[in-house]
């Protein structure tokens, strides 16, 4: 090899060395395209925001990829827990935030409406009574509060000495909060039963017993594909005007989508229906700041689809307007 043909070489050696190390030091440096330009977001909590969530970050990063998500449930008692203590950046709440909570910093954004029902299995015996009498707050009282009713024969008057199986949430829940304040209680922490953990927990132990009652959030209680009733489990009619009868105005439980009609006209009660947010540790960040506009605008789009109540313009507005 002669000398001229060495030193080219040498200098295309060298321009490709100093081209490899431009380009490790800018993505190092955070340009876009480097690993560095990757921003993460982390999100621990509620079980009922967990699909929607889930959704709305598939879609957000379809139009930003360079934001990545960590997305768990656990409960809005851990997820609280969880971003007070700074191991995740955003808790999914579905109760009112404490006062406790808010003295730590708890911020929260209203993003959706959701509601909590009461299900037994399918294969209950006692399934046509229930459907037909529903159940009052006073009722969820004696059952899941007081246990002054532990029969079938008590609760439906049809003379069953057939035990009513009690199932609660042992996590620390919004929906478990939810459902004791339905029943004139105010904390989770009222409601008896065998405690299983987490929504899908609660739903799988009611759907084996066929004499077991309990609670989900609806996106638990029905099949979010179809819009009908998740298999092997039904849902306790509310008999709104206690007169002891579910009457055609207040039977909506057929299908998902009959259900959050009901919710957004308010015909469903608040509770067990309620708003669900995201919470972060005093005021969001820039890039948790765009996520949340996006929602609220943008990602409202998706509300129905995921089988949720959207925000009325006035509450959209307002969290918008808080975000500044």
């Amino acid at each position: 090899m002669s000398k001229s043909t060495k030193t080219r070489l040498f200098r295309i050696m060298t321009l490709v060395l100093v081209i490899a190390l431009v380009l490790g030091c800018g993505a190092q440096s955070g340009r876009p395209g480097g690993a560095a330009s990757q921003e993460a977001i982390s999100i621990s909590g509620a079980f009922a925001l967990l699909p929607m969530v889930s959704l709305w970050a598939d879609e957000y990063q379809k139009l930003n990829p360079n934001v990545r998500f960590d997305i768990q449930g656990g409960g809005a008692g851990k997820g609280m827990t969880d971003v007070l203590s700074g191991a995740v950046d955003i808790a999914m709440l579905s109760r009112d935030v404490r006062a406790e909570e808010t003295a730590q910093g708890a911020t929260l954004v209203p993003v959706v409406i959701d509601a909590v029902v009461g299900t037994v299995s399918a294969d209950n015996p006692h399934l046509a009574d229930i459907l037909a009498i529903g159940v009052t707050p006073k009722l969820a009282r004696a059952i899941w509060i007081e246990r002054t009713i532990t029969t079938y024969g008590e609760w439906l008057g049809n003379g069953s000495n057939d035990p009513i199986t009690v199932y609660t949430r042992a996590d620390a829940s919004g929906a478990g909060e939810m459902w004791a304040r339905f029943a004139g209680g105010v904390s989770q922490e009222e409601l008896q039963g065998i405690a299983v953990n987490a929504d899908p927990g609660v739903a799988e132990a009611v759907r084996q017993d066929r004499l077991g009652v309990g609670y989900n959030n609806i996106g638990f209680a029905y099949d979010l594909a179809s819009g009908e009733l998740a298999p092997g489990l039904r849902v306790i009619p509310i008999d709104l005007n206690d007169n002891g009868a579910i009457d055609a105005d207040e039977d909506f439980y057929a299908t998902k989508p009959a259900i959050v009609d009901a919710i957004s006209r308010r015909a469903y009660p608040f509770p067990p229906a309620r708003e669900l947010y995201l919470v972060t540790k005093g005021a969001p960040n820039p890039t948790i700041r765009a996520f949340y506009r996006w929602i609220l605008t943008e990602g409202q789009q998706y509300v129905a689809r995921a089988g949720y109540v959207p925000l009325t313009q006035q509450q959209i507005d307002a969290a918008l307007a808080e975000l500044g």
